[in-house]
C-alpha cells in the first residue's frame, strides 16, 4: 500500500499506536522503581515525551517555515531539564542559511547552539555550533540578529555555524531569579526561500507520527540508561561523562555532575561544597528516577547561584529530605523514596567536586 493508502485507511495510525505502544518497555524496565508514584509518573512521562516529540516533529517540523517552541518546560521534561532555565528549539535544514533576531533582555546566560542528530534516531544531539551571548553585538535598544549558515557571511556581525546535516537550533536561557529577570524574545526565519507554506499532506503526517512515537521511545531509552548507570554511586555525586553529556545536546559552558540518590523516611542526604568556585552560574536540582526536575512551581527542589544560603566559609551545604530539617538550604523529596540529581556550574575553569552524606533525622525533623 502507498502512503496515502496508509493514511486513508487508517494504517498510518494502527502503526503508530504500536510503535508508541513499544516505549512502554522503557517504565518497566528491572530496576526501575515499581511504587505507585514512580509507576505513574514513568506512565505520565512517556505522554509528556508524546507532546515534546509532537510539536518537534509535526506540529514545528517544516524547516522552510520554522518557529521556536519549548522542548521542556514545566509539564514536559527531558534529561535533567534545568527549573532555571527556558529552553528554546527550531527546526533547521543546514543546507539552508537562516536568521535568529530578537531582544537580548535581561536574563542572566543566553546562548544559543545548533545540533544535529536526535534521540528518535541514534540518540544523540550532537553540537555543529555554538554561541554565547557575553560575545553577541547588541545595540543600543538591546536588539540583535544571528545569521545561521555554513560559511559566515562578510557582513554578518553575530553568526552561528551550522553543517548540511544540522537539523535545529537550541537556545538556553538561564535565570538567576526568574520573577525579576525578563527573558529574550526571539524569532526564526530561513532566508532566501520565497515559498509559501503548503497544506500538510499524507508524507508528511506520516514522518511526523513515526519520528515522534521514535522519539518518545529513543528519548525514554536514553535516560533510562543514564539513570541506571548512575546506581553504582547512589548517594554520590561524582562528575559525570563530559563527552556524553556533549554528544546528548549539552551546552559546552556546562560542568556536569549527575547521580542518583535513595533516603529512607527517617534519611537526610547531605551536599556539601567547601568553595563556591569563579563561576557564572551554578545549581542543583533534584529529579525523579526519570530524569525529570520535580515540580518546581510547587515545590523547593533546586537552588542556585542566587538562592542558596552560603555556609560562613563561604560554601554551601544543601540537604535533601523527606521532612523540613530547619535547614536553610533544604530540597524536597516530594515524596519519592530514590530519584536522580544534577549539579552544573557554569562558567567556570576551577571546579569544585561536592561531597555528601547520609545522615539520620531526628523526630523533630532536625538532622545529625
Amino acid at each position: 500500500m502507498s502512503t496515502t493508502d496508509d493514511v486513508i485507511s487508517g494504517q498510518a495510525w494502527d502503526d503508530f499506536c504500536d510503535a508508541l505502544k513499544r516505549a512502554g518497555q522503557q517504565v518497566l524496565r528491572a530496576e526501575t522503581p515499581a511504587t505507585p508514584l514512580d509507576r505513574a509518573e514513568g506512565w505520565r512521562y512517556l505522554t509528556r515525551l508524546l507532546r515534546l516529540g509532537l510539536e518537534m516533529h509535526l506540529e514545528f517540523a517544516d524547516p522552510d517555515f520554522p518557529g521556536f517552541f519549548a522542548p521542556s518546560h514545566e509539564t514536559g521534561k527531558i534529561g535533567a531539564d534545568n527549573p532555571d532555565n527556558l529552553y528554546l528549539m527550531g527546526r533547521i535544514n543546514g543546507r539552508h542559511e537562516y536568521r535568529i533576531h530578537g531582544t537580548r533582555g535581561s536574563v542572566f546566560y543566553l546562548s544559543i547552539g545548533s545540533q544535529k542528530g536526535g534521540y528518535e534516531s541514534d540518540g544523540k544531539m550532537e553540537q555543529t555550533g555554538f554561541i554565547d551571548a557575553a560575545d553577541l553585538q547588541i545595540d543600543d535598544s538591546g536588539r540583535f540578529e544571528v545569521v545561521l549558515s555554513e560559511t559566515r557571511p562578510v557582513d554578518a556581525k553575530n553568526w552561528l555555524r551550522i553543517e548540511p546535516a544540522s537539523n535545529a537550533v537550541i537556545v538556553r536561557q538561564t535565570f538567576m531569579d526568574r520573577k525579576a529577570e525578563r527573558p529574550a524574545q526571539l524569532s526564526i526565519e530561513r532566508l532566501h526561500s520565497g515559498a509559501r507554506p503548503q497544506p500538510l499532506t499524507p508524507e508528511r503526517i506520516v514522518a511526523g507520527l513515526n519520528n515522534a512515537a521514535r522519539f518518545t521511545e529513543g528519548t525514554a531509552q536514553v535516560f533510562a540508561n543514564w539513570a541506571q548507570s548512575y546506581l553504582p554511586h547512589i548517594n554520590q555525586l561524582p562528575l559525570a561523562d563530559q563527552a556524553l553529556c556533549q554528544r546528548s545536546g549539552g551546552d559546552p559552558n556546562i560542568l556536569y555532575y549527575h547521580s542518583a540518590w535513595k533516603l529512607a523516611p527517617d534519611e537526610a542526604l547531605v551536599v556539601h561544597v567547601a568553595r563556591i568556585p569563579d563561576c557564572r552560574f551554578w545549581n542543583l536540582q533534584i529529579n525523579n528516577w526519570w530524569m525529570e526536575s520535580l515540580d518546581y512551581r510547587h515545590q523547593r527542589i533546586h537552588l542556585n547561584k542566587h538562592s542558596a544560603q552560603l555556609d560562613a566559609d563561604g560554601g554551601v551545604t544543601m540537604v535533601l529530605s523527606h521532612r523540613d530539617p530547619g535547614h536553610a538550604n533544604w530540597l524536597e523529596t516530594a515524596g519519592h523514596d530514590i530519584g536522580t540529581m544534577c549539579l552544573r556550574w557554569v562558567g567556570t575553569k576551577d571546579p569544585v567536586q561536592p561531597t555528601t552524606r547520609v545522615v539520620k533525622l531526628a523526630a523533630n525533623g532536625e538532622w545529625r
